[in-house]
C-alpha cells in the first residue's frame, strides 16, 4: 500500500522547489528514458530518514553547481510504485534501494549512488560526489570506472 500523500508531499516539495519534475507513472519514466537528454539526474526519493535526510539536501547542494544536469527528475519509492519499478528496470543489474541517485549522459547511466553510499555520509559529501561524477573531467572518468567496476570512487577534485 503506497504512503499517504500527506506524508510524502513535503519530501516531494524539497526536490520540486529546486526544479525537479515528478515522474509519477511508468509512461512518464519511459518518455524520460527515451528522450536521452545530454545530461540528467534521476532521484529515487524516499521517506527513509537515515538516508533520504542526506540525499535530498545533498542533491540540492549539488544542483547549485553552475553545470547542473539538463534534466532533473524524480520518482517516489513507496508512493509512485509503478514509476519507481519502471525506473529500476532501466538499471536492473543494480539491487533496488531507496533513496538512490542515477546520473545519465546522452541517455546512458554513468553513475549510481545507492542508499548505502548515502546513509553514512553527510549531505555535503553526497553533493561533492555528485558534482565530481557529473562535471569533473578526471573525476567523471573515475566515477564511471568505479560504477562499472562496482567499487567506491576515489575522487581527486579534478
Amino acid at each position: 500500500m503506497p504512503y499517504s500523500p500527506l506524508m510524502v508531499n513535503p519530501m516531494r516539495q524539497e526536490l520540486a522547489s529546486i526544479g525537479f519534475e515528478d515522474l509519477m507513472t511508468a509512461e512518464a519514466v519511459d518518455d524520460f528514458m527515451h528522450e536521452k537528454p545530454s545530461s540528467a539526474i534521476l532521484v529515487i526519493n524516499s521517506v527513509c530518514g537515515c538516508a533520504a535526510g542526506q540525499a535530498r539536501p545533498g542533491v540540492a547542494l549539488a544542483m547549485r553547481s553552475e553545470h547542473k544536469p539538463e534534466r532533473l527528475v524524480t520518482v517516489f519509492a513507496g508512493q509512485d510504485v509503478e514509476a519507481t519499478q519502471k525506473a529500476r528496470e532501466y538499471f536492473a543489474d543494480i539491487p533496488p534501494s531507496s533513496p538512490a541517485i542515477a546520473l545519465f549522459k546522452e541517455g546512458e547511466m554513468v553513475y549510481f549512488v545507492p542508499r548505502h553510499r548515502i546513509e553514512s555520509r553527510s549531505s555535503q559529501e553526497v553533493a561533492a560526489d555528485l558534482v565530481a561524477a557529473s562535471f569533473g573531467s578526471e573525476d567523471l572518468k573515475e566515477g564511471q570506472a568505479a560504477f562499472l567496476e562496482k567499487r567506491a570512487p576515489v575522487f581527486k577534485g579534478r
